[in-house]
């Protein structure tokens, strides 16, 4: 196969800056791995800083000089835009572009080494797929269902605010809306296509970025993922491939304070207003 071209946007504002030198050297080592494999022929990383203080984008800068030293691959460094949102700063990289594929990727996300060599495999292999989402695990190395059916307002009152002590009453709904059943509580099962997928890393196929235009900018935080999940299913076959592995640090909108469970209600209705509500 013909060595592809990648282009990688992350988004900070604010960032954990030990989980991002993880998520920097992570993802340098798994481009070095499809380099050597005659999979990567091109790259270029994106960060794309949404924090509005100077000494953060001086930190920010050097991890990222110092992961990508050694390397032949491109890096660039966006800031000084303010904090225009998660799915608008992705978009500031991935509209225009020529690569062959993309990869949105948070900086609280650490890629295995062959993570990148078994995904743009699989693109060579599947050329009628558009989007991959990897199999997650946590930091203490639980499996993490990121891969959703289209969901319920009680669902994502469930899944996403709702007290620990009150979710196991409702065990088998929450399971079925992680797809549990499909996934059969194995890591090795294909499944095709994915209605939900977690823009904490997604790895696309240009002509379905050009397809859909990628996130929708009026989703300042939360649920852009979900509805761009919604589109390209429009136009484009989606894939969770358990060979593609992740963990990702990140937590959920009721640990992270008011403001964020404002953010995740606001952003939650858009949606619903957008692609269809659905109670129960």
């Amino acid at each position: 196969m013909a060595a592809s071209t990648l282009t990688i946007s992350i988004v900070t504002y604010r960032p954990d800056l030990a989980l991002l030198d993880r998520t920097l050297h992570t993802l340098a080592a798994s481009m070095g791995a499809a380099r050597e494999q005659g999979l990567l022929r091109v790259a270029n990383v994106a960060l794309i800083d949404n924090s509005e203080e100077r000494d953060i984008a001086a930190m920010v800068i050097k991890l990222a000089q110092e992961n990508f030293r050694d390397s032949d691959f491109t890096m660039s460094y966006l800031h000084g835009h303010a904090n225009i949102g998660y799915g608008a700063a992705h978009n500031l990289v991935m509209h225009g572009g020529n690569t062959h594929f993309h990869l949105v990727l948070n900086p609280d996300v650490e890629l295995d080494v062959d993570a990148l060599p078994q995904a743009l495999r699989y693109f060579e292999a599947n050329p009628e797929v558009g989007v991959i989402a990897p199999a997650v695990t946590d930091g203490k190395g639980r499996r993490e269902y990121l891969c959703k059916r289209y969901p319920s307002v009680l669902d994502l009152g469930l899944r996403g605010l709702a007290p620990k002590w009150l979710q196991p009453l409702f065990r088998r709904r929450l399971a079925r809306y992680e797809m549990r059943d499909v996934m059969k509580g194995t890591r090795t099962e294909i499944v095709s296509p994915v209605p939900v997928m977690s823009g904490s890393c997604m790895l696309l196929r240009r002509k379905a970025i050009d397809a859909t235009g990628g996130f929708d900018p009026t989703f300042f935080l939360y649920f852009e993922d979900f509805d761009w999940s919604v589109r390209l299913n429009r136009v484009t076959r989606s894939v969770y491939l358990p060979s593609v592995r992740v963990v990702h640090h990140g937590g959920g909108a009721a640990r992270k304070g008011w403001r964020h469970i404002a953010y995740f209600i606001r952003s939650g209705v858009r949606f619903f207003n957008k692609n269809g509500w659905r109670w129960w």
